[in-house]
């Protein structure tokens, strides 16, 4: 498909969640002409600040009915390959979703993708599951490269690292932005009033407050699965399966879940739908808004520059044979 490289490029949002993607999309210009999520609260939150209610299970989508559009965005599940899921990869079920990414660009052929995910894919089977979701996409005739990113170097106050995957129809002359943004501090995250629900038991706060001394203040504390205690002046990553004890501010409350999402990003005018633990859960799962921003702007320069030249030859995909000349590892 060809549209014409300007502003009114058109996008998808698959496994949208509550939608950090779409604000990132939107940002850099362009039309968002899809969406899809699973999750009913996720869709419910999503329809709240965008208007249109994502469809469901991609898996019953037939790419037919999927809009023509210019860059596809997905965020797809990354329980599989996560250090507190059980690292099943493709042998569990969620893992086979990336091939129904694969079969909407196959069958839509998009110029460009991203696609996120946590760092551990990287090293998932010793590298083996993302070396064959890198010949799978690039036996799509697509020019890939991967970087792994770190929401602390893109002004978030959250030690967030994530795998994002970029490919090109023509060569790969996009650049990865570098970071390097100066850390948003905690005091501009933080809420001044708090509820009291949010606080922990005395019990839980005289333990924490014996077991560690924080040189921080304001502070992240964080307790890992052998109840070891750290804390920083800045979050560690939110997780949507976690402990809901997992971080606590100075040792003595949870997050409210618009600091959650200020740690995500989001702004402030992203409303609020669900309750605390839907919303703690959608946090967790969510992109970091600030580096999706970075990677777009990036895109859209290439895109502009009109830099994508040339295709690779495109071979089929089932049964995908790869030429390793085509792209970046």
């Amino acid at each position: 498909m060809e549209t014409g490289l300007d502003d009114s490029l058109s996008f998808i949002d698959l496994f949208c969640g509550i939608g950090g993607f779409r604000l990132a999309g939107e940002e850099a210009g362009w039309r968002c002409v899809f969406s899809c999520d699973i999750d009913p609260e996720a869709q419910r939150a999503y329809q709240a600040n965008f208007g249109e209610m994502p469809e469901g299970d991609i898996r019953k989508i037939d790419s037919s009915v999927i809009p023509d559009h210019d860059i596809l965005l997905a965020g797809f599940p990354c329980q599989p390959f996560s250090i507190i899921g059980d690292r099943k990869g493709f042998d569990d079920t969620r893992g086979t979703l990336f091939f129904e990414i694969a079969r909407i660009i196959s069958a839509k052929k998009p110029q460009a993708f991203v696609l996120e995910n946590v760092k551990q894919l990287a090293t998932h089977h010793r590298g083996g599951t993302l070396h064959r979701i890198l010949e799978v996409l690039r036996g799509l005739g697509y020019f890939v490269d991967y970087r792994i990113l770190n929401a602390l170097n893109f002004g978030l106050p959250q030690k967030r690292e994530r795998i994002f995957i970029v490919g090109t129809k023509g060569s790969f002359n996009f650049k990865w932005p570098k970071g390097g943004k100066p850390m948003r501090p905690l005091d501009e995250i933080l809420e001044n009033e708090v509820a009291k629900k949010y606080y922990v038991s005395d019990y839980i706060k005289t333990r924490r407050l014996t077991k560690h001394q924080s040189r921080y203040s304001p502070a992240i504390w964080h307790e890992n699965k052998s109840g070891n205690i750290s804390s920083y002046p800045y979050s560690c990553a939110l997780r949507a399966g976690a402990s809901y004890n997992y971080l606590l501010v100075d040792g003595i409350r949870r997050l409210t879940p618009r600091e959650m999402l200020r740690l995500q990003g989001f702004p402030d005018s992203f409303k609020i739908v669900c309750n605390d633990s839907q919303t703690r859960r959608q946090a967790g799962n969510a992109v970091p808004v600030p580096i999706v921003k970075a990677v777009l702007s990036e895109l859209k320069c290439a895109l502009d520059d009109k830099r994508i030249i040339r295709a690779p030859e495109r071979t089929p995909y089932l049964g995908v044979q790869v030429d390793f000349l085509n792209g970046r590892a």
